[in-house]
């Protein structure tokens, strides 16, 4: 009897101290070694960063020629003034823009820049004398009496960052303020001209914002330029469908070296490019044009344009070593039989140029030879393209499709050409706020995405790495905002394409995949099988103790009583 309690007592501790194994040690041990490693992330610097608040600073200089302040107004001067203009666009975004102006007089060596005889040499001296921080502007107030503009022409724009404004009826301000005041408007259409304006802004913010234009032509605008990317692939195609008939010869290497070149250089700080080129012999555009009686030529209307590409693009290629978008620009060489070929715009008129251009895409132009056809010709004819004519083209759509601006100077305002390289200053600096922007919103898109991403679904492993490249982007993003805010655009710019890029990086790593990790219901299909048969004995025998001690506790009650 006495050997039979030990055994049972026996048996009881042991099943306790299995227990107790399993629960203390066993447990935990499971627990930590099970659990799905998730590095720490700067979660509530996200969520501030979702509240997106952005503040836009310029600095404009205006500076007044002799003859345009009197004595007295000339005596306030130097001044400054700040300017600020709120902008609510959702709930989670605010927009804020301050325009910091400064008042000068002209200097001697600023007059005699001005009183060169035209617009064009007095621009070239002014920038020679100082050079505009990126970003900046300066407006030369000039007397209205001055022979530097045309008489119908208020306004000249630079090449650089620099304009002449010409204002009637100044001499009639009696006070500075009167004359700051009567200056205020013209002033303000220069900015909007040379510097950010709320509707490049606005179509900046369409990745965080969704808007609804009111018109065709706004929708156009927002969809034509490629999206904000850290770099592009330039394709220039030559398209023969008839080697019999012709073999083209053109200098594309040359022509691109001295007509695209100085534009990619000058956007160095936006993007990385790189150029190739390729021949494609036999190549259709897939469209049958009409022939047009009346003007003894073929025609491709407006309508068939859009079927013009796909059939194009399948012989391309791409590079499939780069992830950047790419740019297609397509010379197409219409055989003997076709020519010569004219594109139709909406109103059945032909195109100047001879082309068109696809948003987001590239561009192709229609290149005639037929002039080259005589009645002694021998087939296949040598032709020389003329690549002057066809580089003016694609490089005015290089720049639609990149985002340059170039909607028509207001009423009363000249714009200079710009010159070799393709691009104004002042271009450039508009685009820089729009990509520094279109950056900003993108990326801060993204790791808010990815924050939210990763707290809902709890098993998904973080590791140090993607943690680095948030708290990068975090860090980076901060920093492009309170660059903006301080108005170095330059530093700006190349904040947030580190914000984006990091961002992205986090964002589409390969650990960060859901379907790498088991669900819960995969979970307890491994580990019931495992489990249920080491823990069956152990609950029994703890439930089997616990009924014994409870019936000695009724027993001792009975005795008692």
């Amino acid at each position: 009897m006495a050997t039979a309690e030990v055994e049972r007592r026996r048996g009881q501790l042991a099943a306790l101290s299995i227990a107790a194994v399993v629960i203390i040690v066993g447990v935990p041990l499971w627990w930590k070694t099970t659990e799905t490693y998730r590095a720490w992330l700067p979660v509530s610097q996200i969520r501030e960063l979702a509240k997106l608040q952005l503040q836009l600073s310029a600095d404009v200089e205006v500076v007044f020629a002799r003859g345009t302040v009197t004595p007295e107004q000339q005596k306030k001067v130097p001044l400054t003034q700040t300017q600020e203009e709120d902008h609510a666009v959702d709930e989670d975004t605010a927009l804020k823009y301050r325009y910091e102006t400064k008042y000068r007089t002209a200097t001697i060596m600023e007059e005699d820049a001005l009183n060169k005889p035209n617009a064009a040499e007095a621009d070239l001296s002014l920038h020679v004398l100082s050079e505009s921080p990126c970003g900046s502007l300066v407006i030369y107030v000039i007397p209205e009496s001055s022979s530097l503009l045309p008489e119908d022409v208020k306004v000249y724009i630079g090449q650089r960052r620099t304009a002449l404004l010409r204002v009637p009826q100044m001499r009639t301000a009696k006070t500075l303020e009167q004359l700051l005041h009567h200056l205020q408007p013209h002033i303000k259409q220069v900015l909007r001209v040379m510097s950010f304006s709320r509707a490049d802004i606005t179509a900046a913010l369409s990745d965080r914002v969704r808007f609804h234009p009111g018109n065709k032509e706004s929708i156009a605008d927002s969809m034509r330029a490629f999206k904000s990317s850290p770099g592009y692939e330039i394709t220039f195609s030559l398209l023969n469908p008839d080697p019999k008939s012709h073999r083209l010869h053109w200098d594309i290497e040359g022509a691109a070296q001295t007509y695209i070149q100085p534009l990619l250089t000058k956007m160095s700080p936006v993007a990385n490019f790189s150029i190739d080129s390729q021949t494609l012999h036999y190549a259709m555009l897939g469209v049958n044009p009409r022939f047009d009686n009346t003007r003894s030529a073929y025609m491709l209307n407006a309508d068939s344009l859009a079927h013009v590409i796909n059939p194009v693009e399948a012989r391309l290629g791409s590079n499939a070593a780069s992830s950047n978008p790419v740019l297609n620009f397509l010379l197409y060489v219409p055989d003997a039989y076709h020519s010569p070929l004219y594109i139709q715009d909406q109103n059945k008129q032909e195109v100047p140029s001879n082309a068109f251009h696809s948003p987001r895409w590239g561009g192709i132009m229609v290149y005639n030879v037929d002039s080259y056809y005589g009645p002694e010709a021998e087939f296949p004819v040598d032709i020389n393209i003329n690549m002057a004519k066809v580089m003016g083209v694609f490089l005015a759509q290089l720049r639609l499709l990149l985002g340059v601006q170039s909607s028509p100077p207001p009423p009363g305002f000249l714009v200079a050409p710009c010159g070799s390289t393709g691009l104004a200053d002042w271009e450039l600096d508009r685009l820089m706020w729009s990509r520094s922007v279109e950056n900003i919103a993108t990326a801060t898109t993204t790791i808010t995405s990815l924050a939210q991403l990763l707290d809902q679904i709890g098993n998904i492993v973080i590791n140090d790495n993607i943690a680095e490249q948030v708290s990068s982007a975090v860090t980076s993003l901060q920093l492009a905002v309170a660059e903006l805010e301080a108005g170095n655009l330059k530093f700006a710019l190349q904040f947030s394409k580190e914000a984006i890029q990091a961002s992205e990086k986090a964002f589409f790593d390969p650990s960060l995949l859901h379907l790498l990790y088991f669900p819960d219901d995969q979970k307890f299909a491994i580990y019931i099988p495992l489990f249920l048969p080491m823990c069956v004995p152990i609950l029994l025998s703890l439930i089997k103790i616990a009924s014994e001690a409870r019936q000695k506790r009724r027993e001792k009650q009975a005795k008692k009583d």
